[in-house]
């Protein structure tokens, strides 16, 4: 396994050149009768955070951002992966990787790792420090160039293994995220389990879970809404899951091509999965979501993050044990109320070997960007229990 070389984010300049032209020769389509945005992102929108990227946004103001984390690129299994790894100030901290979704990337995470690595400095106790990494998904912003296929949520499992212990020397670590995040964190922690101190996850990604069959009835109380409410909340996610599933080299070609059609497919998404009641930036402002579009647009991955939802399709998962519970590791759910997928507590303690349940109080699919306070300190709450010393 090679060592992981150092690496920092430098955007050519002719890059940045040739997207501010195609932002200002943007080529409008026409909006009538959606100002609620009933057929999709709405125009006059749209047009206000274009003339904002080419008038007020700095890139290189968030390269430096980014850049002021350590981070490394490592080839695994013939893939490049980015990755920040940030060591822990404070006695004995645990290492922990955190891994986001769609359509993030590692910066969705930006905002807890001071917290996380270093809790003196921002109020909290030294003691719950962690060793942090935050990898790019493979195919996602700097996990790039990605050329080689078959690359699923499984497969990924096996690479961030293979991170923590073969490249980063860990024996046992922590592990969590959201959304793919999930689904990756809960296949290692079946499969890996014996090298795991616990799991944390924002969403119900539990591996041989099929949401689809769950019923009003199998929900507790408390819960008597939820198979309502994740009814609805996916509906605008359908045909982003579609498409993707079916069809992701297709709106490759449009959105390597189209800098403000990518912006316009990654907002709708950040506006209909977070918990904005419509307002997208009550959650997101114009230079966090601006970046993370930046950060598919100048690796031109917009293609292969999308399609890691037909690898994940044609890859059904394997399980190597039929121990129950599924995920035997001590495991922790943060429940935000605007997420897209809820699972009954009483199912989540069947499949997992269930040690924490949070209800947060806000936020919705994107946690960590959306709610990173409450999340920091339910990351730490969770793994208190698991510490030496």
């Amino acid at each position: 396994m090679p060592a992981a070389a150092p690496f920092q984010i430098a955007v050519p300049e002719e890059v940045l050149s040739d997207l501010r032209g195609r932002l200002q020769r943007t080529r409008w389509a026409e909006d009538f009768a959606n100002d609620d945005w009933r057929y999709g992102v709405n125009g006059a929108y749209m047009r206000e955070v274009v003339e904002y990227w080419i008038m007020k946004y700095d890139w290189r103001a968030q390269e430096r951002a980014a850049n002021a984390f350590a981070q490394y690129k490592v080839m695994i299994e013939g893939a490049p992966i980015h990755f920040v790894h940030e060591r822990g100030r404070g006695p004995n901290p645990i290492p922990i990787i955190l891994t986001h979704g769609w359509p993030e990337t590692f910066w969705e995470y930006k905002d807890l790792i001071g917290p996380l690595t270093d809790p003196a400095r921002y109020g909290g106790d030294e003691r719950d420090a962690f060793d942090l990494v935050l990898p790019d998904l493979p195919g996602y912003g700097f996990s790039s160039p990605l050329r080689v296929p078959g690359i699923s949520p499984q497969k990924t499992a096996d690479m961030w293994d293979t991170l923590m212990r073969d490249v980063l020397g860990y024996e046992r670590y922590g592990l969590g995220g959201g959304d793919w995040g999930a689904i990756v964190s809960s296949m290692q922690a079946h499969k890996y389990g014996d090298h795991l101190i616990g799991l944390h996850l924002t969403m119900p990604g539990l591996p041989g879970t099929p949401l689809n069959l769950l019923t009003p009835a199998d929900y507790g109380p408390g819960e008597e809404d939820w198979h309502a409410r994740m009814t609805t909340r996916m509906i605008p996610a359908a045909s982003h899951v579609t498409v993707n599933r079916l069809d992701p080299q297709t709106l490759a070609y449009a959105w390597n091509d189209s800098p403000v059609g990518l912006a316009a497919w990654l907002i709708e998404r950040r506006r209909s999965f977070g918990d904005t009641n419509g307002d997208v930036e009550s959650r997101f402002s114009k230079d966090f979501m601006l970046t993370t579009i930046m950060m598919f647009w100048v690796t031109s991955s917009f293609g292969t993050a999308s399609r890691y939802y037909w690898e994940h399709a044609h890859d059904p998962w394997r399980p190597v044990h039929n121990r129950k519970p599924t995920i035997d590791v001590p495991t922790g759910f943060a429940i935000f109320p605007k997420e897209l997928l809820f699972i009954p507590r009483a199912l989540a303690a069947r499949e997992t070997n269930l040690v924490h349940w949070s209800l947060m109080a806000e936020g919705g699919h994107y946690g960590p960007s959306e709610a990173p306070d409450a999340l920091v300190e339910d990351l730490r709450t969770f793994f208190r229990p698991f510490r030496k010393g």
